[in-house]
């Protein structure tokens, strides 16, 4: 079999689970639903172990479910996924964010993550207006074997949490604030020149990467959670 599916419009890579231990999502934004259909349906029918479709408006998701009726979904984070053959889960990440205002991108790392094969646990809205709120969080921080922050604003909480814990911190800036928030470039510029050493970055709103990387970091840890 080819590494391949070749649909004409897209060369699906029907190999990358077997590879990296992940499978290919579907990015639907640019994409018709016919065409979001027909990837979903060659990943599957490829024993791929789960689809996630990002950027998923109403008419994405419902063209995963006509592939897949099992298909799970999530409006606000514009998500749909199904799983079909997910690996036991092993290591522990925790995900803590700035504000309710970050749940899509939230949603978009803890569900990768899952799918690929870890534990997650979620605290929201323990942004750095008010500190103590992180409290409720420390044992799931510290006991963590991969750590993702997401904010937005100043991002000042990826500092804060890169300095409490052990484990690895990914930061996820989002395109959360108002005007000098520059749509997610002044918390991205903020993170990159955090002052925790533990700290990598990935893309503005990137939950998905931020999802991965995670997840492979906890599985490789391989801790009890």
């Amino acid at each position: 079999m080819q590494p391949f599916r070749d649909l004409g419009f897209a060369r699906v890579d029907t190999h990358r689970e077997q590879r990296q231990g992940a499978p290919e999502a579907i990015l639907a934004e640019g994409k018709t639903p016919d065409e979001v259909e027909a990837i979903a349906r060659a990943l599957l029918e490829s024993d791929a172990g789960s689809v996630l479709v990002t950027r998923a408006d109403a008419e994405a998701r419902d063209a995963l479910r006509r592939v897949a009726p099992d298909a799970e979904e999530d409006a606000r984070a514009r998500l749909a996924w199904v799983a079909r053959h997910v690996p036991e889960p092993r290591g522990l990440v925790t995900i803590v964010s700035g504000g309710t205002s970050d749940g899509p991108v939230v949603t978009e790392a803890r569900v990768r993550a899952e799918l690929l094969g870890t534990r997650v646990v979620v605290h929201q809205d323990a942004g750095v207006a008010g500190l103590h709120r992180l409290a409720p969080a420390l044992d799931d921080l510290r006991r963590a074997d991969c750590v993702v922050v997401v904010a937005g604003q100043d991002a000042a909480l990826t500092s804060v949490v890169g300095g409490l814990v052990a484990a690895p911190v990914i930061g996820v800036p989002t395109s959360t604030g108002y005007g000098a928030a520059l749509n997610g470039m002044t918390a991205l510029h903020s993170m990159l020149i955090s002052c925790a050493a533990g700290v990598a970055v990935v893309n503005i709103d990137d939950g998905f990467g931020a999802g991965t990387i995670a997840a492979r970091i906890a599985r490789s840890a391989g801790g009890a959670g």
